[in-house]
């Protein structure tokens, strides 16, 4: 395999991976193979499948093997999650995912507000109830709710923000009566669904949001005012 000017050995991986039109969970050739058709050494190779894994395009399987991996944009979270938790702007980088993700969700409520079908608006309703409780039910309602769309992008993206999201929200604190908010909130949405109403279902969605977006903004005010309260000291 000819060696393009600035490839590495990662990029020359990747381009095996699509000139050989290897689908997900398709093995991989082996690691001296690998050598013998990118004349690298064997330490290049293994620090590029290494590197490749971290990133979701391999997978490797100890006893089996190296695999054609999915590239789930779950690679992403901790990327994010350092971005968010490291440096002054942290609570900014916060807003602004938060932000992306109200963008995005406030557009495909309403998409799907007129094609909802009463099987879904029932395993809606359950995750709502079942949100006293567990959490996770949250997470499985916004995957619901656009599983209709048929994009697997959209459904990807939205789990990433939730799950980035919940993992740094200690940084903007619980909100009061977070239990009630959030059922509301939600109940919201279902009926909003039920009525085949766009315009509500985009409104009760960015009801939803502001909740977060007032905390994650009393987070960023408080962060700023801790210098001057240090020099007050």
């Amino acid at each position: 395999m000819a060696k393009r000017n600035g490839e590495t050995v990662q990029d020359r991986i990747v381009a095996l991976i699509h000139d050989r039109q290897l689908q997900p969970g398709a093995p991989m050739p082996t690691e001296p193979q690998l050598m013998d058709l990118l004349g690298a050494s064997r330490n290049s190779v293994r620090e590029a499948v290494r590197a490749l894994q971290a990133l979701g395009i391999v997978e490797i399987r100890h006893g089996f093997g190296t695999f054609v991996g999915r590239a789930s944009l779950d690679a992403l979270s901790p990327s994010l999650e350092f971005r968010i938790r490291s440096g002054p702007h942290g609570v900014r980088a916060l807003h602004d995912l938060v932000e992306v993700r109200e963008m995005l969700e406030t557009a495909l409520i309403a998409r799907v507000a007129g094609s909802t079908s009463p099987s879904r608006l029932a395993a809606l309703d359950a995750l709502v109830t079942a949100m006293q409780t567990d959490l996770a039910a949250d997470r499985a309602f916004h995957a619901l709710l656009y599983e209709s769309c048929g994009n697997e992008l959209v459904l990807q993206l939205i789990d990433l923000f939730w799950q980035v999201y919940h993992q740094v929200e200690p940084l903007v604190g619980e909100p009061e009566e977070r239990m009630d908010i959030t059922v509301g909130n939600h109940r919201r949405i279902v009926d909003a669904l039920r009525a085949q109403d766009a315009s509500a279902a985009r409104e009760a969605m960015q009801r939803h949001f502001r909740d977060v977006k007032e905390r994650v903004a009393r987070a960023e005010a408080a962060r700023a005012a801790k210098p001057l309260d240090s020099e007050a000291a």
